[in-house]
């Protein structure tokens, strides 16, 4: 990465000016992490508030149990956060005179709002599951992960950033979580969701990959058909709003789930917009699909779900870890723009996450990149948006929270 000094939340919000300064703040939020205070976790309230997990993806301090699962901004903003060791330099949430604000050294940044749970977090379904690890929530989103395993770690060849089978381990031991859920629990768990009026806009569903099957992926494909039926069955129209995230399935596979369920948006996350980069950070997709491949995919994916249905993610911040990415941000940052241009052109979004270095992932002890850097990117990721006339809404600020491009939807 490059050597030069990076830039400060207040002299990027400064050089950005037409950036939102919050959206600036959840950025980096997400880049550095949390800690909360004994205080701070002192004003949870276990009957009110959602504690955190249930998430695909385990923390940068490797606990589970007992913190808030994230929290809101004064203007609405949601950010995933995820609790980090405070030698990392993470932003602080503390108790300060009854409010429950973030800090960075000892100042004051903003006051921020736990995540409420929703009703249904503490019932079960006939078959004695907890409703929460069934399907789980964000603020305006249901979130299911049916099947927390994923196939290309059998033969150590998973995404070099990622710890989901790491994490799923943990869970199963620490809070009764299933590796996968069954129909029956996700449609009861559905219904018994949407008993809450007006609270949720969209479910999603999010899994790990399973090349089994006469074709590669036909199991995984044949699963979500089970459980997108199942979902559907709580919805009077046969399409219902919902966003699939999952692997890069031929045109065949993909008119198979769109003709046999009221799925309406599909995401395919590429992970990272260079193929060396790809290749390395990525073996397990690569060997079973390919980067060019993968793209083809997507591009096959907007015939089927149509424009501003289809999307890619990309993990931004591992083009950089050397010695396979880049040099420096900004030939990182021209090279993956172009990429997502040439995907847009036909179609298809491209929506940044910003890397979490999680500790049991092979990624561990490498470094994300500059604030600045996010920042740019997600700005143009969102121009490239506007160029070509794409919609986002089915992973905006409302339904994920998770983008800081998608985010910036919000007011353009």
């Amino acid at each position: 990465m490059s050597a030069r000094r990076e830039l400060t939340l207040d002299e990027v919000a400064a050089k950005y000016p037409e950036f939102p300064r919050l959206i600036i703040l959840k950025t980096d939020i997400q880049r550095r992490g949390v800690y909360y205070t004994a205080d701070a976790l002192d004003a949870v309230n276990p009957d009110v508030h959602h504690l955190g997990g249930t998430d695909i993806f385990g923390n940068r301090d490797g606990k589970l149990k007992y913190r808030p699962e994230s929290f809101t901004l004064r203007d609405g903003t949601s950010v995933l956060s995820t609790p980090t060791p405070l030698e990392n330099n993470p932003y602080v949430v503390d108790l300060i005179d009854g409010r429950v604000v973030l800090t960075d050294n000892g100042e004051i940044l903003e006051e921020v709002f736990y995540w409420e749970k929703p009703d249904y977090y503490n019932k079960r379904t006939s078959s004695g599951a907890l409703m929460q690890n069934v399907v789980g929530s964000r603020p305006q989103r249901l979130y299911l992960i049916p099947n927390r395993y994923c196939h290309f770690w059998t033969d150590d060849q998973g995404c070099k950033f990622c710890d989901i089978v790491n994490n799923l381990k943990q869970q199963k031991s620490e809070v009764e979580m299933q590796t996968r859920v069954t129909p029956k629990d996700v449609s009861e768990t559905v219904k018994e969701a949407l008993k809450e009026k007006g609270r949720f806009t969209a479910i999603c569903l999010t899994a790990g990959s399973d090349f089994h099957g006469k074709n590669p992926f036909d199991k995984e494909i044949d699963y979500y058909i089970e459980i997108l039926r199942s979902v559907g069955e709580n919805f009077a129209t046969k399409r219902f709003p919902s966003q699939l995230i999952c692997t890069a399935v031929t045109k065949e596979q993909l008119k198979r789930l769109y003709e046999n369920t009221g799925l309406s948006s599909l995401t395919m996350d590429i992970e990272v917009l260079n193929e060396n980069a790809f290749n390395h950070v990525c073996p397990g997709k690569a060997k079973w699909i390919g980067y060019q491949e993968w793209k083809r995919r997507l591009i096959d994916a907007v015939e089927i779900f149509g424009e501003s249905r289809v999307s890619t993610g990309i993990v931004s911040g591992v083009e950089l870890v050397r010695p396979f990415g880049f040099e420096s941000e900004d030939e990182a940052l021209e090279a993956v723009l172009k990429e997502a241009d040439e995907l847009a052109s036909h179609g298809v979004s491209t929506v940044n996450m910003v890397w979490i270095p999680r500790p049991n992932s092979h990624f561990a002890n490498e470094k994300n990149a500059s604030l600045e850097y996010y920042v740019r990117l997600a700005w143009e990721l969102q121009e490239i948006r506007r160029k070509h006339h794409l919609k986002i809404d089915f992973d905006d600020y409302r339904r994920c929270g998770n983008h800081p491009d998608s985010d910036l939807a919000r007011i353009f």
